[in-house]
């Protein structure tokens, strides 16, 4: 296809782009929408949409046209999921940001650049329009409202991690729709004198990394703040929360729900729902149900809803999630890039049903907010691929400590974080080791042997990879348990990153 025939195909799609932009900008319309549009066609819609940022990104881009043409791809298959994957290694460390925009070019004007975190141990710069944001924005702005309502006094106090990094600012320039806003990053003394100082009278939305909505709950809790005599609603999002971390934050919050984002992608490229959680939640303890919704895994994952008329989503048979912006605003397209997160993706309908079979009738259990509720398809992430130590053939993650911390409330209360690698003894043996920053308490071997205990207890009956190596290699799956003040030993870099870090390689 070349740039005249592309410009007429594209023309067909500009009725649709205007009308998508029409209803997304009034939330009432926008929850109609995806209320009473069949399945079927939102799915269609959503491929064609995805061919056509494909074809877009082919004609104008010179990183992917590079990209397409050393793999000696072929323009005239017709099969989208025959198109090459990019992802960070074989596109983004491959072209300079120039060349992967549009035109090859970085508009002087209007342009914003983020940075990633550095999780994967090198942070990178990503460069987005205005109107790509300004998109982003209402996503995340109709997220919060249907998850959170629209309480008449509402104060956002957001306290992701402000300057360079894509959450912070544009998470505050989001939610400013919603209601008043303060940034503040992730400072405890001003999130404690704005409660104080605006009081009980409102209802305050703290949006954060998981475990620093802990980390709130405990400092306020250690000075004795009446956190109690407030209303407080939890957006979380950046990493994964287990369901008993979920449960730790709902004794201080009447609401938490997490979305999902990613620096390589965008912010608000799906969140949680009351009903997302209700499902995750029953499959915590219902093995049946996880099993037939999940498949075979330990993990539980996160489990949220997207849209697909802005980001086409599959899975490829590493069981990887591919996405596609599917909008022709973005400065630097991405198409069918993989950002090795593990997880899968079913529409609303076929989930309804696999959780009706297994006796979780949902619009039973919801009534009149399932009736209103919208039919976006769920997509659940179980995280990184590579976020994962092996020991005996047995796969740890770091979500399967996370649930075994948060069953043992105790032990969470004094735990500020975690990481996991492994420990090699002196006799080259390999084993499982697993850190704790401690805070609260003082550090003793009886507390170390409780951690070993419990931890492991709780492991052997959840990871099913680690029980089966259990009864063969006992002596060398029992773990290396460290426990560390704050701040100290692997936790000392934590407190200048803006995630923790989970696996020690």
């Amino acid at each position: 296809m070349n740039v005249g025939c592309f410009r007429i195909f594209d023309l067909i799609f500009k009725f649709g782009d205007w009308f998508l932009a029409l209803v997304g900008h009034h939330y009432a319309v926008f929850r109609w929408f995806v209320r009473w549009t069949p399945a079927p066609l939102i799915r269609y819609s959503s491929r064609l949409r995805a061919w056509r940022a494909y074809k877009h990104a082919s004609l104008f881009v010179p990183a992917y046209r590079e990209f397409l043409k050393a793999r000696d791809y072929l323009p005239c298959v017709k099969q989208y999921e025959q198109i090459p994957e990019t992802d960070k290694d074989n596109y983004i460390k491959k072209f300079s940001t120039d060349a992967r925009c549009v035109k090859g070019v970085i508009p002087s004007t209007n342009i914003v650049i983020d940075e990633s975190s550095g999780s994967s141990g090198t942070p990178y710069n990503w460069v987005r329009s205005l109107e790509e944001r300004r998109v982003s924005h209402l996503l995340v702005s109709h997220f919060a409202r249907f998850c959170f309502g629209t309480p008449s006094r509402l104060i956002t106090i957001n306290a992701f991690s402000m300057g360079s990094w894509a959450t912070g600012l544009n998470m505050g320039l989001a939610l400013q729709k919603n209601g008043l806003v303060k940034n503040v990053g992730p400072d405890i003394e001003k999130i404690l004198h704005t409660l104080q100082f605006f009081g009980p009278s409102y209802s305050y939305l703290i949006c954060g990394y998981p475990p620093f909505l802990k980390y709130l709950i405990d400092e306020a809790g250690a000075r004795k703040f009446p956190l109690s005599e407030y209303e407080l609603l939890g957006l979380v999002g950046g990493e994964g929360m287990s369901e008993g971390l979920r449960d730790y934050l709902l004794a201080r919050f009447k609401k938490v729900y997490s979305g999902y984002g990613a620096t390589d992608l965008e912010i608000g490229i799906a969140g949680e729902s009351p009903i997302s959680v209700a499902i995750r939640r029953e499959a915590r303890n219902n093995t049946a149900l996880r099993h037939a919704l999940f498949g075979e895994d330990s993990r539980l994952p996160m489990l949220f809803h997207y849209n697909p008329m802005m980001h086409h989503i599959e899975v490829n048979a590493n069981k990887e999630l591919i996405f596609t912006i599917t909008r022709l605003n973005v400065l630097s397209p991405r198409v069918r890039y993989n950002i090795h997160d593990e997880g899968g993706v079913m529409d609303f309908g076929t989930m309804v049903s696999k959780c009706r079979d297994q006796g979780l009738d949902l619009a039973e259990k919801f009534g009149s907010e399932y009736a209103a509720m919208p039919r976006l398809p769920f997509m659940w992430i179980y995280g990184r691929k590579d976020s994962t130590i092996s020991v005996m053939g047995a796969n740890i993650y770091p979500e399967d400590i996370e649930q075994c911390l948060y069953a043992e409330p105790a032990l969470a209360k004094i735990t500020r974080s975690f990481c996991i690698g492994l420990h090699e003894e002196q006799n080259q043996e390999v084993r499982p080791s697993f850190s704790f920053e401690i805070v609260g308490s003082d550090i003793t071997e009886k507390l170390k042997e409780e951690f070993q205990q419990k931890i492991l207890r709780h492991l052997i009956a959840l990871n099913k990879d680690f029980k089966e190596a259990w009864h063969e290699h006992k002596a060398t799956l029992i773990p290396t348990i460290n426990l560390w003040p704050e701040h100290e030993g692997p936790f000392k870099q934590d407190s200048s990153r803006i995630k923790q870090i989970r696996v020690i390689k």
